[in-house]
């Protein structure tokens, strides 16, 4: 009996390691089991890549004004579905010169997902991107980060890189001065800023992102978009 309940240990044991492992696999923002992933590119440079996820929406047309007056290209990671639904608003993002990036179509964990699943999430988003005229190279980036084993593997096999993030202001902070101090008390070189501004109907966001591209130009950073900060890795 006491054999049987130390082996009923062991196995709880190893399948908690197991879970554990799993969820930061899962959740790990420079690490994957398949491919390339970047959440940020070693340089010296005072470079910094500005991404933005979800949309397009109706808060597109701000976005973009914003970004004019910096005269800052950024890199949108646009929700096919949202897509599928604003094509006039995700052409203007492209025809604005911006850098356009696959959220996957409806946004969903790419975790424990069939392989037909993650290859229709990602390919029907492609061709719509396409759609719209862009015809630079996509990236990729997965719904809140989370990917496990498929997604990965689905990149790599056809050569496609996972692009995450080392700074997330909105996952810890809602003001903008306190995200604006998070950003700038960690920033470095080849940093990549994830911002959520398609949705909020605040302007919370939109000040947020003003005040950090003032504040990181003061201290001479360039913004570039990722493609630009891949091709600094890859040199």
């Amino acid at each position: 009996m006491k054999r049987k309940l130390a082996y009923s240990g062991i196995v709880i044991v190893i399948i908690l390691a197991l879970a554990f492992s799993a969820y930061k696999l899962m959740n790990a923002r420079n690490y994957q089991l398949f491919g390339n992933i970047t959440s940020h590119v070693e340089t010296n440079d005072k470079v910094v890549a500005l991404t933005f996820d979800d949309g397009p929406t109706k808060n597109t047309d701000a976005i973009l004004s914003l970004l004019d007056d910096y005269q800052v290209k950024a890199t949108f990671f646009l929700i096919g579905k949202d897509l599928e639904g604003q094509p006039k608003e995700a052409r203007k993002i492209a025809e604005a010169g911006h850098q356009i990036g696959n959220h996957t179509y409806s946004h969903k964990r790419m975790v424990l997902k069939s392989p037909a699943f993650i290859k229709h999430e990602i390919e029907k988003t492609d061709d719509l991107i396409a759609d719209i005229g862009y015809t630079e190279s996509i990236v990729v980036r997965p719904p809140y980060g989370k990917k496990l084993i498929g997604f990965p593997y689905y990149l790599n096999k056809h050569k496609r890189e996972t692009i995450t993030w080392n700074l997330e202001p909105d996952t810890f902070f809602t003001q903008a001065d306190e995200k604006v101090r998070y950003v700038k008390e960690n920033i470095r070189p080849g940093s990549i800023i994830l911002m959520h501004p398609m949705y909020d109907s605040t302007g919370n966001e939109l000040m947020a992102i003003e005040e950090i591209l003032q504040t990181l130009m003061d201290e001479g950073y360039t913004f570039v978009t990722i493609n630009e900060l891949l091709t600094i890795k890859n040199d």
